[in-house]
C-alpha cells in the first residue's frame, strides 16, 4: 500500500487560517504578521519547547479578546479556494488505493472541513485541537485589558525591519506578564500540530499501517513542514516541497512549483512503479525539459547545494498562489 501525507495550508488550500481568523477584527492582519515573524524567530533560535507553527498558541488571546468563535472558524473553510487540482489529485490517489492523510497545523474546525472537501478521511488527519467557545466571555475586561495594550503597540511594527522591538516585546509579553494568568493557562493547553509535532503525527499514522518513514510521501511547503520533510528524506522516503519557502525547501527530496497540485501526479506514479529511484530519473528528465510557464517547474533537490535558482521559482508561483499568505513563514 503507498501512503502519502499533504500539509493542509499551501498544499490543499493557499489561505493561511490564523491569518484570515486575525482578519477579521480591525488591523487584525497586521497583529497577525508581527506575530508570524515571532514565531520565525523563536524557531529559529531553537526556543525549548517551542515548535514552528506554534503561533496558533499565540494569538488565542486575541481571538478571545476580539470574541472570534469556532463558528467564524467552520464559515472560513466554507468560504476558502482550493488549490486547483487539489480535489482531483486527491480523488485519483483514492482510487488508486493509496493512504491518503494530512498533517496540519490548523484548527480541527477549519482542517476537518478542508479534507471533506478534497476527499481525506477525518479519521486520516492530524490537527490542532481548539475549544475556542469554551473560554468566550470568561474573563473580565481588566483580564483582557493587557492584550488591547500589546496590540495597539505592535500593529506599527514591521516585521524584519523591527524584529529587535518585536522579540522584546512579545517575550515580554507570553513569558512574563501571561506567566501565572487564567490567559497564559490556556496559551499553555494549546499545542499546535507543528514542526517535531508533525513527525510525531506522522510516526503515529506508520505505526497504523505497519510501515516506516521510508514508505512515505510527503508534501509541505513551509517552516511548520521542515522537521517533517526531513524525517521522512533522511529515511529514504520522499519529501516534497510544494511552492516551498526559504524553511522547507532545504529539507526535501524534490520540488515542484506549479500552480496546479495535480502537476504532482506525475513524480507519484513514478513512486508507485519505482519507488525514489524512478521519481529522481522523471524528476531530473521534466527538470531539463524545463518550463517557462506557471506549472510543472521540477527540482530534484537531494544533493544539491545552491538552490538559489530552484528558490527564486518557488517564491514566484508561491506569491501567485497563496497571495498574502506567501509572505508568511
Amino acid at each position: 500500500m503507498h501512503c502519502s501525507c499533504f500539509d493542509l495550508e499551501g498544499p490543499l488550500s493557499p489561505h493561511d487560517n490564523a491569518y484570515e481568523l486575525m482578519g477579521l477584527f480591525p488591523d487584525g492582519d497586521k497583529v497577525f504578521e508581527v506575530i508570524s515573524r515571532y514565531d520565525d524567530l523563536l524557531a529559529l533560535e531553537g526556543k525549548e519547547g517551542y515548535e514552528p507553527g506554534d503561533t496558533l498558541a499565540l494569538i488565542v488571546p486575541f481571538l478571545i479578546y476580539h470574541g472570534i468563535t469556532e463558528a467564524d472558524i467552520t464559515a472560513l473553510a466554507d468560504q476558502a479556494r482550493l488549490v486547483s487540482g487539489a480535489h482531483w489529485l486527491i480523488s485519483g490517489l483514492n482510487s488508486r488505493g493509496w493512504g491518503v492523510y494530512c498533517i496540519s497545523t490548523s484548527y480541527q474546525q477549519y482542517a476537518h472541513r478542508i479534507c471533506q472537501r478534497v476527499g481525506i478521511a477525518k479519521d486520516k488527519l492530524a490537527c490542532t485541537p481548539f475549544d475556542l467557545d469554551r473560554y468566550l466571555g470568561s474573563f473580565s475586561k481588566t483580564e483582557l485589558s493587557v492584550v488591547e495594550q500589546l496590540e495597539r503597540e505592535i500593529k506599527e511594527l514591521r516585521p524584519v525591519d523591527d524584529d529587535l522591538q518585536i522579540k522584546q516585546k512579545l517575550d515580554r509579553f507570553f513569558w512574563s506578564e501571561l506567566t501565572h494568568t487564567k490567559l497564559g493557562e490556556v496559551l499553555a493547553r494549546i499545542k499546535p500540530i507543528g514542526g517535531g509535532r508533525k513527525v510525531a503525527a506522522l510516526q503515529i499514522f506508520a505505526a497504523k499501517n505497519n510501515l516506516a518513514l521510508n514508505d512515505w510521501v510527503v508534501v509541505g511547503d513551509s517552516i511548520t513542514d521542515a522537521k517533517m520533510l526531513q524525517a521522512v528524506d533522511e529515511a529514504g522516503g520522499l519529501a516534497i516541497a510544494f511552492n516551498a519557502n526559504e524553511y522547507a525547501l532545504p529539507y526535501a527530496t524534490m520540488g515542484l512549483a506549479s500552480t496546479n497540485l495535480d502537476d504532482l501526479d506525475i513524480a507519484l506514479e513514478a513512486w508507485e512503479e519505482g519507488g525514489r529511484q524512478a521519481v529522481e530519473k522523471v524528476v531530473k528528465e521534466m527538470e531539463s525539459a524545463g518550463s517557462k510557464g506557471e506549472r510543472n517547474h521540477f527540482h530534484w533537490l537531494s544533493g544539491r547545494e545552491n538552490l538559489e535558482q530552484p528558490l527564486s521559482i518557488h517564491k514566484r508561483i508561491r506569491g501567485m498562489v497563496r497571495r498574502q499568505a506567501a509572505k508568511l513563514g
